[in-house]
């Protein structure tokens, strides 16, 4: 960790707690800041506030008195807190800076970053980037919404470490100095528009990764997606672009069924393990960023022959009476099921619904020809089912949640088809997080046996 001394006798609030909340907290006491911690959760509900509050932090729960605000002069606050929170609205108005906890892990970091965001892909892509650059003896250690808490990471993380970061727009909003050596954006699609209130404010804030980046340091871009090339031109860092589709010559593109890296064959199609066309797009973002920290082409295809997913991202469960189960609850919004519906060519029975952000889901519709039923459930439910009867599915059912979903959809099913989890919807009328979805739907998979 670098030796800072802007903290020292500095006071500062924390606002949110959670797992990035409590290790900004404690991060700042270690750094010499006079730390206030508030969080809208009782302090006898909040095992993590109790141990500051033992550790000497001062905490205040149950509410957000504006009276906090007074001699703060910095605000670390949750990615999920959004900033028209009217605490936060008071803190803009006097000019008080707020940024968020990857932010503050940034600045204290010995090590470079590799920052990576998107709408879709990026855990998938985060963890393919750490997989090739340990192969390949880099060194790397993972970060943000993948892993450890950006700030834990970056205490321990030695100069010739890369911290690997996957990156929200909740975290970039809240960004001033933080500069990657390496940034990647993958996709944009219509996402979080509860939060952003607009697709292009949505899109300028994933653009934050790109905000403090110079000619020294690489952006790697989609050349397929025309809203993250128009985003790119905020960039000042070095352009590498990766296509399923064009030939690009100098960045990463698809060619007589192999992938290239400025003209370089660097390995086959065939040597892919990861199911599904749409991650190509994936494995050529995590194949440049490689490349470009100077990892050999024998540990990227050791990689590729190796990895075959993440956990709740298109992950296959098991095989019972001929039909496989697979795991794709981190899909939270269309695009993501689109694509994961793409990835199969047999009949699937859909689960699917959740959170209703007002959107509808008629863009489903062209991606569910081979869909032969669909078990529903959560808020969205009733848009889900006029989608699949717009589509002519003849089996649509709605359920009270994800395990009668999975005994639902077995009997539903026949040998030879693909029982999906993809749900096209956040979890949060229902779970607190997608992974609490994917482990009810795999827990409910195995009692099937």
């Amino acid at each position: 960790m670098k030796k800072v001394s802007d903290y020292n006798g500095k006071n500062v609030l924390v606002l949110g707690m959670a797992k990035s909340g409590y290790a900004a907290a404690m991060l700042l006491k270690k750094l010499g800041a006079n730390v206030t911690v508030n969080d809208k959760k009782p302090l006898e509900e909040n095992p993590l506030a109790q141990s500051l509050n033992e550790q000497g932090v001062h905490v205040v729960c149950g509410h957000h008195p504006y009276s906090l605000l007074d001699g703060t002069e910095l605000i670390v606050k949750n990615p999920g807190i959004p900033y028209s929170n009217p605490l936060l609205e008071e803190a803009r108005k006097q000019g008080i800076s707020i940024i968020t906890e990857v932010e503050l892990a940034y600045r204290i970091s010995e090590a470079p970053f590799v920052g990576i965001t998107g709408s879709n892909g990026k855990t998938t892509t985060t963890t393919l980037v750490f997989e090739m650059l340990q192969e390949g003896k880099k060194h790397p250690v993972i970060a943000g919404n993948i892993g450890t808490v950006a700030c834990e990471v970056a205490q321990e993380a030695k100069p010739d470490e890369i911290v690997v970061t996957e990156l929200s727009s909740f975290q970039l909003m809240g960004i001033e100095t933080f500069q990657p050596q390496i940034a990647v954006l993958l996709n944009l699609f219509e996402a979080h528009l509860d939060y952003h209130g607009t697709k292009e404010e949505y899109g300028r804030a994933k653009a934050n990764i790109f905000k403090n980046q110079t000619a020294s340091d690489y952006s790697v871009i989609n050349a397929d997606d025309s809203d993250v090339m128009d985003l790119s031109k905020l960039s000042s860092g070095q352009k590498i672009y990766f296509s399923t589709t064009k030939l690009i010559e100098d960045g990463a593109c698809i060619q007589n069924d192999s992938l290239y890296f400025r003209g370089e064959k660097v390995a086959d199609v065939a040597d892919i393990a990861l199911p599904g066309k749409h991650n190509l797009e994936n494995i050529l973002a995590a194949m440049s960023v490689a490349k470009l920290a100077g990892v050999s082409n024998e540990a990227i295809i050791h990689v590729l022959k190796t990895f075959t997913g993440v956990k709740h991202r298109l992950q296959y469960i098991t095989t019972i009476q001929n039909r496989k189960f697979y795991n794709d609850s981190k899909a939270t919004n269309i695009l993501a099921t689109q694509k994961a519906l793409s990835a199969f060519t047999q009949p699937v029975v859909l689960l699917a619904g959740g959170l209703d952000r007002g959107n509808e889901f008629d863009e489903l519709l062209p991606y569910l020809h081979h869909v032969k039923a669909l078990v529903t459930f959560g808020q969205t439910a009733p848009k889900l089912m006029r989608t699949a009867k717009e589509a002519g599915m003849k089996e649509v059912k709605r359920v009270d949640n994800v395990e009668q979903a999975v005994q639902e959809a077995y009997a539903l099913s026949q040998e030879g088809d693909v029982i999906l989890l993809s749900p096209a919807c956040a979890s949060w009328d229902q779970f607190k997080t997608f992974e609490d979805r994917g482990d009810m739907f795999i827990q409910a998979v195995h009692k099937l046996v």
